[in-house]
């Protein structure tokens, strides 16, 4: 291994860095250049991502990692998953991107199963049944601004977006692609024929390329000294695939990539496309080297990041740190909830909509923040043994660690309910584990390093985890009786 320095822009649904990866004397060195928030818009009654201030935002790191000394050997992006852009003659941005979260695709999964199956969907796909997924944001629009729709040249996902005005390159990463629930997972090809059944048109998509594709160098207008030089790869652009590629998962080891989501899941050779994983709503998401994960989207830290902006608008400032000792010091299994129950989605304050399910449920609503942040905290770990035992029955593994990446990774205090709740070791971190799978497929992409096994063992070189062992679970299992009387049945 030699010395190579790349950037890494990661792009969360709350948050936006740029961070140097630098590779020498066999160990990676990261260093935040740049930090911005992404925050959505609402206009016309509608949810958009505000895209001009993020690549405003990112032409500012650009500028930072010039100055920054490092000669730049390359650039990798990775975002939030399933939205889209919708481009025009000469590239022109049509519209400001819709934000997942925005109103338009209720009652969509049922419509547009109505007209193909679900059977079909998902025999195609293997992918989860999720409002938000592309798929049913575009059959939204194909029902409210077909013209739009007709009107466009290109369809790019949000890295790819951002990678196109990179570089001037138009295509569609592999990892990403599969987000969308209309790639073919046998082919790895679009499935058109889904598309053209459900009235969508495909006229607008671009070629699939796999992570670790190089995409070509900076446009001369942001190739400024220190980055002529540097390729534009294209990592796994979802961000769970560059925070899985980061470490090694699968046999026995679960992964859970915790932030704002929680994908609990594991790594397998290959799509498990069954009754059981159909009726359980699992999802095949593509990976690096030819691999796919097998997971679970689980409302992760959005409850309590929507707890603290209630909390802040009435006076109220807690960070996590300070809300996870107030929990410590709450009575246990209080209140209990489901993460993924619909009042959660989108409210307009979530400890009203905590409130809410505990009225709806028979049990106290909590009354102070350390309150709400425990049920909070053990209603995620709960929710953790329930998708994991059917993880467990669909891949027919027994798992005995759960690696926690992520933002998520940091908190002990839910790192600790996981594994008493579970019953597995939870090794934990490395907190930055999106921004490193991003930073190692590129130095693979580069040549760097010669694989992506060796990019994990580098990064366990460099940043080992920490480990949490199971305590005793009396207490946990008459909880985990408590809540699955709570959570809904599978469909």
């Amino acid at each position: 291994m030699g010395e190579s320095t790349v950037l890494a822009f990661d792009l969360g649904a709350t948050s936006g860095r740029a961070i140097l990866g630098r590779l020498s004397g066999g160990k990676l060195e990261l260093s935040e250049i740049h930090r911005f928030p992404n925050d959505p818009v609402r206009y016309n009654g509608e949810l958009h991502w505000d895209m001009p201030r993020l690549w405003h935002e990112m032409q500012a790191g650009l500028r930072l990692a010039a100055q920054s000394g490092q000669p730049l050997a390359g650039v990798g992006v990775d975002t939030w998953g399933v939205d889209y852009a919708l481009l025009g003659e000469s590239g022109i941005l049509l519209e400001n991107p819709y934000h997942y979260r925005d109103q338009r695709t209720q009652g969509m999964v049922e419509k547009a199963c109505g007209v193909v199956g679900a059977d079909r969907i998902y025999d195609v796909t293997g992918v989860q049944f999720m409002a938000l997924n592309t798929l049913f944001q575009l059959y939204a629009a194909s029902q409210r601004t077909p013209r739009l729709l007709a009107l466009a040249e290109s369809l790019l996902t949000i890295p790819d977006l951002l990678n196109y005005w990179l570089t001037g390159v138009q295509v569609c990463e592999y990892t990403f692609a599969t987000t969308t629930q209309f790639l073919d997972r046998r082919t790895g090809s679009w499935a058109c024929g889904l598309l053209r059944d459900l009235g969508i048109p495909s006229h607008f998509l671009k070629p699939i390329v796999q992570p670790g594709s190089a995409l070509g160098g900076l446009r001369p207008e942001l190739a400024q000294a220190a980055l002529k030089g540097a390729v534009v790869t294209a990592p796994a652009c979802h961000d769970t695939g560059s925070a899985v590629a980061a470490v090694r998962t699968g046999g026995a080891t679960a992964f859970l990539s915790s932030g704002t989501w929680s994908l609990l899941g594991t790594e397998i050779p290959e799509a498990i496309v069954s009754e059981a994983s159909r009726r359980l709503n699992f999802t095949n998401e593509g990976g690096v080297g030819g691999t796919f994960r097998l997971l679970k989207n689980i409302t992760g830290m959005w409850l309590l990041e929507e707890c603290r902006k209630a909390w802040e608008s009435s006076g109220g400032r807690h960070s996590y740190g300070e809300l996870c000792d107030l929990a410590s010091a709450e009575e246990p299994f209080r209140a209990l909830i489901d993460p993924d129950d619909a009042l959660f989605a989108a409210p307009e304050d979530m400890p009203r909509a905590i409130d809410a399910y505990c009225a709806r449920t028979g049990q106290p609503a909590p009354r102070t923040p350390g309150a709400y942040t425990r049920t909070i905290l053990e209603s995620l770990a709960l929710k953790y043994r329930w998708v994991l035992e059917q993880l467990g029955t669909i891949a027919g593994a027994r798992f005995e660690q759960i690696r926690v990446i992520g933002g998520g990774c940091r908190n002990a205090v839910l790192n600790q309910f996981t594994a008493d709740a579970t019953g597995c070791r939870v090794l934990a971190g490395p907190v930055e584990a999106t921004a490193l799978g991003n930073i190692a497929m590129q130095l693979v992409g580069i040549g760097a390093i010669a694989s992506i096994d060796d990019a994990r063992a580098l990064i366990e070189r460099s940043f080992p985890a920490g480990v949490f062992e199971p305590a005793s679970g009396a207490s946990w299992d008459r909880a985990y009786a408590n809540f699955r009387s709570l959570a809904p049945p599978p469909c």
